[in-house]
């Protein structure tokens, strides 16, 4: 026998809240907004020397192909640590964050990704459970057709772009690019 309460289920209806500008869902006995924001995804693109860590994906969605070492943002815990344990999670890297690289828009499908440079402080990495298998790949040898989103290649490139560089901005989706697939 449960000791919980049973929950009252509040009617929600899609409507335009007084002073807003757009629908959003809104409880219809007492009016709370439930309002529906972007997921921010937080990772990495980490190297040892001149290899960088790929991870095959396990899981759906891109099941097979290669990313980086990212996924969404828990709550209460920073953008930095958030990369780390996904690091973590992931590949079981330990990584040294560097400096955010880039923030990529992606509306399509409502997120905001940070990707972090970051330094592998031992090159030893396996697979976590949401992937088939891990590896550390020199730029050459990165498996280019298998790579799973737009933004994988985006935060590549824009880490090939400034290798070797301290203080440089943050970069961004590149012109005209959303993230479609």
């Amino acid at each position: 026998m449960s000791n919980s309460k049973p929950t009252t289920r509040h009617p929600f209806v899609r409507e335009i809240p007084e002073g807003d500008d757009r629908e959003r869902r809104v409880c219809a006995d007492c009016g709370f907004i439930d309002y529906e924001n972007p997921k921010i995804v937080v990772g990495s693109v980490a190297s040892w020397e001149d290899r960088i860590l790929l991870c095959r994906r396990a899981i759906h969605p891109r099941k097979g192909y290669w990313t980086l070492p990212a996924g969404y943002m828990e709550i209460n815990e920073s953008a930095a640590e958030g990369a780390a344990r996904e690091a973590w999670e992931e590949a079981f890297a330990r990584l040294e964050i560097e400096t955010v690289l880039a923030v990529y828009s992606i509306p399509r499908i409502s997120q905001v990704q940070v990707i972090f440079r970051a330094r592998l402080t031992t090159p030893e990495v396996a697979a976590g459970p949401e992937s088939a298998e891990v590896g550390l790949f020199r730029w050459n040898e990165i498996p280019w057709d298998e790579i799973a989103f737009p933004s994988v290649r985006w935060a590549l490139n824009h880490f090939d772009e400034v290798r070797g560089q301290t203080g440089f901005a943050a970069r961004s989706n590149p012109p005209g690019e959303t993230g479609d697939y």
